[in-house]
């Protein structure tokens, strides 16, 4: 009989039962965020069980438990039967536009159980799951997910970060966003630099739809959003070409490269954000690799394989890789401008 280390033994269980506590929050946090308890907990705590029901409009028992729950997750705090949101808490938890909510984060995890049958399917049959086919509102929980990080870093560091871009895009530039998802991206740079014009392209006509719907709400002149693929979507001499967090999901992204290429004038700017990832897996075995590592075998490889070429990238696939490709469609000049825990900004030119 092999022998055990209790010790390591003990340690493996503790990170597992820790894992565990997390994996069973995601619907409590998706509770708390759909209902309004970390809002309304923010507004009038600390407050007890019965007052926090109260203000939202809740059944007593069930907050009761919830809070609990999150106090035992270390997500609010509590002392005398009262419960609150530290400021650290609520910039998790309670602030939309706040860098590090990941509320969005929490969708994404429920999104990925829900998607398992397909997935699981797939590592038997060596297919994909097409972007649109995955379960749930997949393109909603990941356009939450990112949110953050753009709301926060697009138009104040990494655009910026790029040669002269910021210049011409004040000036007025032409602007492609490949693969836009639900165009929060392409929404963010319009504010911000209305005498240019943006164009969002998607190859999923349903994030395209919601995109349309939310410039209208907003009230944007100065974008379109269009139904494309990232290796012949329409238009040409553009000064300046995103892609954001979607290049490793693409069937051919080589192919996408060449595209992008021949659609930019020749002295414009290919921007790529992609998953922050060292290129190795070694370099990778951390917190962020973790949970990006993860999404990859649920969503992002099996997004690759459902198209043509399917060369699945991955999310991880680091920045000698992602530069090898960018270099394949003719590209002469490859920069790592920008980059926070979560991305890295690639200038290509």
């Amino acid at each position: 009989m092999t022998q055990l280390d209790e010790t390591i033994l003990n340690e493996l269980v503790g990170r597992v039962l820790g894992d565990l506590g997390g994996a069973v929050s995601v619907p409590l946090v998706r509770i708390g965020d759909a209902l309004g308890l970390y809002k309304t907990l923010k507004e009038i705590g600390p407050a007890n069980a019965d007052e926090l029901a109260d203000a939202a409009g809740c059944a007593p028992r069930y907050v009761r438990e919830w809070l609990a729950a999150q106090a035992a997750s270390g997500y609010v705090r509590h002392e005398g039967g009262r419960f609150w949101l530290t400021p650290e808490q609520s910039f998790v938890f309670a602030e939309p536009d706040s860098p590090v909510n990941l509320i969005g984060a929490f969708d994404t995890a429920a999104a990925m159980a829900e998607n398992q049958p397909k997935v699981q399917l797939a590592f038997k049959t060596g297919r994909g799951v097409a972007w649109g086919d995955q379960a749930g509102c997949m393109f909603c929980a990941v356009a939450r997910l990112f949110r953050p990080g753009y709301v926060n870093a697009l138009v104040q560091e990494w655009l910026p970060a790029l040669d002269g871009v910021v210049d011409k895009l004040k000036a007025g530039a032409t602007v492609a966003d490949v693969g836009c998802g639900h165009g929060l991206s392409t929404i963010l740079m319009a504010q911000a630099f209305p005498k240019s014009r943006f164009t969002g392209y998607d190859f999923h006509p349903a994030s395209i739809a919601a995109a349309t719907a939310h410039a209208r709400a907003h009230g944007l002149t100065n974008l379109r959003f269009e139904v494309g693929k990232a290796q012949d979507f329409e238009g040409r001499d553009f000064d300046l070409i995103t892609c954001f967090d979607c290049l490793h999901d693409m069937g051919d992204p080589e192919a996408a490269a060449a595209h992008i290429r021949k659609a930019l004038k020749d002295t414009g700017t290919w921007m790529v954000v992609e998953p922050m990832a060292g290129d190795t897996l070694e370099d990778n075995i951390n917190p962020v690799g973790r949970l990006y590592y993860s999404a990859s075998t649920m969503i992002c490889v099996p997004t690759s394989l459902a198209q043509e070429t399917g060369l699945a990238l991955g999310a991880q696939a680091g920045e000698k890789r992602l530069a090898k490709v960018i270099r394949s469609g003719g590209f002469a000049h490859v920069r790592r401008a920008a980059q926070t825990p979560l991305n890295m900004v690639l200038e290509a030119t």
